[in-house]
């Protein structure tokens, strides 16, 4: 989250902290955003898209918005392994 993206973007490129997600991930470009006028509501968004998979965060950066209605109805059904289901390696 920021109040100046273009700065942002600066800082990750720039590489400023070594032990940064994004430093060994240069150059960054950025792929999707959402101004929001509320910080809470802004936190409360990144963390929810952070949370998704892959294939959901391309839907959305793509604006596939029936691919990102899918992987949101059933995760099971697209690769998410049925935690219902006893494993092969349980101890049971």
């Amino acid at each position: 989250m920021t109040n100046d993206m273009e700065r942002r973007l600066v800082q990750h490129n720039e590489g400023m902290k070594k032990d940064c997600y994004t430093f060994k991930r240069r150059p960054v470009e950025l792929k999707w955003y959402l101004q929001c006028t509320n910080p809470t509501e802004a936190i409360k968004i990144e963390k929810q898209i952070k949370g998704w998979s892959r294939r959901k965060k391309m839907a959305l950066i793509e604006e596939n918005w029936q691919d990102l209605v899918k992987f949101s109805k059933n995760y099971t059904e697209y690769g998410r392994p049925d935690l219902s289901k006893p494993s092969s390696t349980s101890s049971e």
